[in-house]
């Protein structure tokens, strides 16, 4: 219990791309973010989130059930109890960021520390490229062919020629791709040798989450990774024999709390962790670089798409990125 009674102030803000960024979903000019802010008169703790469409969220939505939260926040909701007061989903990430930030002040320690876990090291990120046509891809993709690594958003026809394109621009980066639920059952089978040949070390939901049993019925040269199919720990158990990795994202899972745990029970069942993230600021990606300690694969660039981050935010140098300033988040 807090010793003072807590006040929950949520906050909206729109963040201005660098440019247009297209996914097989549709086109983003602004990263439109929520701010959970708790106080308790001696400090604050934050956290951001950023609503899903795919799941029935809009910043309107988010905004509701975290204005409902702020009677429960006074009257003493703690991050324990907050997993059973929320579902999964974006409203609860940025609440329990938030928790994990103050009560990481109240117990002066890192919230690292407060998790049981060892000291937040620096990560490579990969970098994105947005879905266009092959010869725009290539140029995004020669502008960023120093980056040990670049993931590429696909979108069904044409997407060979789209690697193909960026392998061409980009001859020493590693590749991993996102299908965004784009692809059928024969687009797969005819994409994923042709990709292999290209060096293509990672395929992301390539079927959509309801039509992905037909992935144990297809050959893997290339592992797959369940982005949609897997939000939470409830999802593993009808993963098996369909996907090598989860992506795990701090919005789908509802907060570092459940990403954590998602993250440890999917390794103890062999499925290899990657962390991945939407487009906000450094807010919003600094609390996931805890769980990125223990992804074989990061993509956690979202602030390297905005026209301006946070002040004070997370610092990139080049792919890789350095942890928070403690008194910014954590």
């Amino acid at each position: 219990m807090a010793p003072h009674p807590q006040r929950l102030t949520v906050t909206r803000r729109g963040w201005a791309l660098a440019r247009p960024f297209t996914t097989a979903r549709g086109v983003e000019t602004t990263a439109d973010v929520v701010i959970a802010e708790i106080s308790d008169g001696d400090g604050r703790g934050r956290g951001e989130c950023v609503p899903v469409p795919r799941y029935g969220e809009s910043v309107d939505s988010v905004v509701a059930a975290l204005d409902a939260m702020k009677g429960a926040v006074f009257s003493g909701l703690e991050r324990e109890t907050l997993q059973r007061a929320l579902p999964p989903g974006a409203a609860r990430n940025a609440l329990d960021c938030a928790f994990w930030d103050i009560d990481a002040k109240r117990a002066y320690c890192s919230v690292a520390e407060l998790a049981g876990l060892g000291a937040v090291t620096p990560v490579v990120t990969a970098f994105t490229l947005a879905l266009d046509t092959p010869e725009k891809m290539a140029e995004q993709a020669a502008a960023n062919r120093a980056r040990p690594l670049l993931k590429l958003h696909l979108g069904g026809d044409g997407d060979v020629e789209r690697v193909r394109a960026v392998r061409d621009a980009a001859p020493a980066s590693r590749l991993i791709v996102d299908a965004n639920e784009s692809w059928n059952e024969p687009q797969l089978s005819e994409f994923m040798p042709a990709l292999a040949d290209l060096r293509v070390e990672l395929i992301e939901q390539p079927l959509p989450a309801d039509a992905d049993d037909a992935l144990a019925r297809v050959k893997h040269p290339i592992p797959l990774c369940a982005d949609e199919s897997c939000r939470t720990l409830a999802d593993l158990d009808r993963l098996n024999r369909k996907y090598e990795a989860v992506n795990i994202k701090l919005d789908k899972a509802g907060g570092l709390t459940e990403a954590l745990a998602l993250a440890a029970e999917a390794k103890r069942r062999g499925f290899r962790i990657t962390v991945g993230g939407m487009i906000g600021t450094s807010l919003a990606i600094a609390p996931a670089l805890l769980v990125a300690q223990q992804a074989e694969i990061v993509d956690l660039d979202g602030p390297l798409l905005l026209a301006s981050d946070r002040f004070s935010g997370l610092h990139y140098d080049g792919s890789t990125i350095h942890p928070p300033d403690p008194n910014f988040w954590g």
